[in-house]
């Protein structure tokens, strides 16, 4: 009778598993613990509040964690194989881990990693998972444009300094200060009154080199780099409801395993008690 009831219990417990990890409460929950932890953690730099209730702090501390550890257990067992294939997953399972470590020894200057808990309000956050990821998905397409304003950059950094460097050394005396001069042009910091009006009084053809310089520099490429990620901003968000209704599918057939499984034990254990009457009636 005990081996017969130990697959249809663990089947029990990861169908309740899949419900509790996939319910918004236990989301919630989460969610409310990272924010009460990450006040918790600010509060441990508070020399006058450790004083008064580092205990208390420490405590809550140490029970939050024990809950994310739970949560990332059941994530475990729930998801298995296709846990570590999600990188919000490691992530959080890093993060976690990090916490784990000892106070004392080689490996205890990581514990002011503990602060990265925080961080799990990116993925834990619908909304914000969403913006990180398609930031790191816009990577490589705003790669290819921080390599054409380098070159834009480094041509007019070239011309600035044969232009200006004379009259004008502390901003265009090399191609590194043309650089760092046209950078803060492209800001838009102090670039009239503070750099281009005071060459024109010497060179007043200058804002025929400026104003194509900002124009290309601040507006077309600032256009560019939000068209590429308002792109792929939509891209993750479509990828990203795929994967959530593969995952809601993934746990609903892994429930319903579970619950044939419990069905089928139970008609085992009918069978067995029926056969046990009867041999009793018999006898």
């Amino acid at each position: 009778m005990g081996g017969g009831n130990q697959p249809r219990n663990r089947g029990r417990a990861g169908g309740a598993l899949a419900l509790l990890v996939a319910s918004p409460v236990f989301q919630h929950t989460i969610i409310a613990l990272i924010l009460i932890n990450a006040v918790l953690l600010g509060l441990e730099t508070w020399p006058a509040a450790m004083q008064q209730a580092g205990h208390w702090i420490r405590g809550l501390d140490h029970v939050i964690l024990a809950v994310f550890v739970f949560e990332i257990g059941a994530r475990l067992w729930v998801h298995r194989l296709a846990f570590w294939r999600d990188p919000w997953s490691v992530f959080d399972f890093l993060v976690v881990g990090i916490a784990l470590i000892p106070a004392t020894g080689p490996l205890a200057i990581l514990r002011a990693l503990r602060v990265l808990r925080v961080l799990r309000l990116l993925s834990t956050v619908p909304s914000m998972r969403r913006v990180v990821g398609a930031l790191l998905a816009a990577i490589p397409g705003l790669g290819s444009i921080v390599l054409v304003l380098l070159i834009f950059f480094y041509v007019f950094a070239v011309i600035a300094t044969n232009l200006f460097a004379e009259g004008y050394p502390e901003w265009f005396g090399s191609i590194g200060k043309s650089l760092y001069t046209l950078f803060q042009i492209m800001t838009l910091e102090s670039w009239s009154m503070g750099i281009v009006r005071p060459v024109m009084e010497s060179h007043p053809w200058a804002w025929a080199f400026f104003i194509p310089f900002i124009l290309v520099a601040t507006f077309t490429m600032l256009n560019l780099f939000i068209a590429i990620i308002v792109d792929a901003t939509q891209r993750y968000t479509h990828t990203e409801h795929e994967r959530i209704e593969e995952q809601v599918a993934t746990v609903g057939v892994e429930v319903e395993r579970h619950l044939h499984a419990d069905i089928k034990a139970l008609r085992d254990d009918i069978a067995r008690l029926q056969a046990e009457l009867q041999r009793r009636t018999r006898g």
